[in-house]
């Protein structure tokens, strides 16, 4: 059974989580505080892990740090800070997703599915994957209809179709696509994304499936 950890100093959230996640098959251990969070994911390894930002005794970002010295789960931020710094801050510390509260339960249901997908092994993760009207061959790096990409096109197009509904940060695109040394351009990833949403979205300026996520990144959305 996957294992969720709930990491939150409300305990409505907790409750709520907790009895949602349960109705749904998931097996989930509850934490009140980074300290306690960081011992219950030694002791009972989750395979994913829901975050709050503002606990009582660390702030969310070092709990992030104290995960990613040893684990790669996925970490989902559930945090009343919606600003663009304190998103930035979590996903460059290691968070894999980032929601902002209120929200509503189907949404961060979705993210933790997307998020898990992620972690599936390489061999399971389909070669061929649809962008609307269109087939992408991950691994030959042929789309139907004859349609064309530059190297850099396919570089970001693999990252946002490898990760299905996981938001991928403009600092991990610009790192992975240009180097270390160009994690401020992001000119460069505007102006990339908007070549692939011509080739690939019916409609480029509504696009329904190569989305920004303002200040934070970008998300494939089958």
């Amino acid at each position: 059974m996957t294992r969720i950890l709930v990491v939150d100093d409300d305990p409505q959230i907790l409750r709520a989580l907790r009895v949602n996640l349960r109705a749904r098959g998931y097996d989930v251990d509850t934490a009140d505080d980074g300290g306690t969070a960081l011992k219950t994911a030694t002791d009972n390894p989750p395979d994913l892990v829901i975050l709050d930002l503002g606990l009582p005794d660390l702030d969310g970002v070092e709990v992030i740090g104290g995960l990613r010295g040893w684990t790669t789960v996925p970490i989902v931020v559930l945090s009343g800070r919606a600003d663009g710094h304190d998103k930035v801050d979590a996903l460059d510390a290691g968070a894999d997703d980032y929601v902002t509260k209120p929200f509503g339960v189907d949404e961060l249901l979705a993210r933790i599915r997307a998020a898990l997908r992620r972690t599936q092994p390489a061999a399971e993760r389909p070669a061929i994957v649809t962008v609307g009207r269109y087939a992408v061959d991950l691994a030959g790096r042929t789309v139907s209809h004859d349609v064309k990409f530059t190297p850099t096109e396919w570089q970001i197009l693999d990252h946002l179709l490898r990760n299905p509904g996981m938001l991928v940060s403009q600092q991990a695109l610009l790192r992975d696509v240009w180097g270390p040394h160009y994690q401020t351009e992001t000119n460069y990833l505007r102006q990339y994304m908007a070549r692939l949403r011509r080739k690939l979205e019916d409609d480029p300026t509504h696009p329904k499936h190569l989305l920004t996520e303002p200040g934070m990144g970008y998300r494939f959305s089958p």
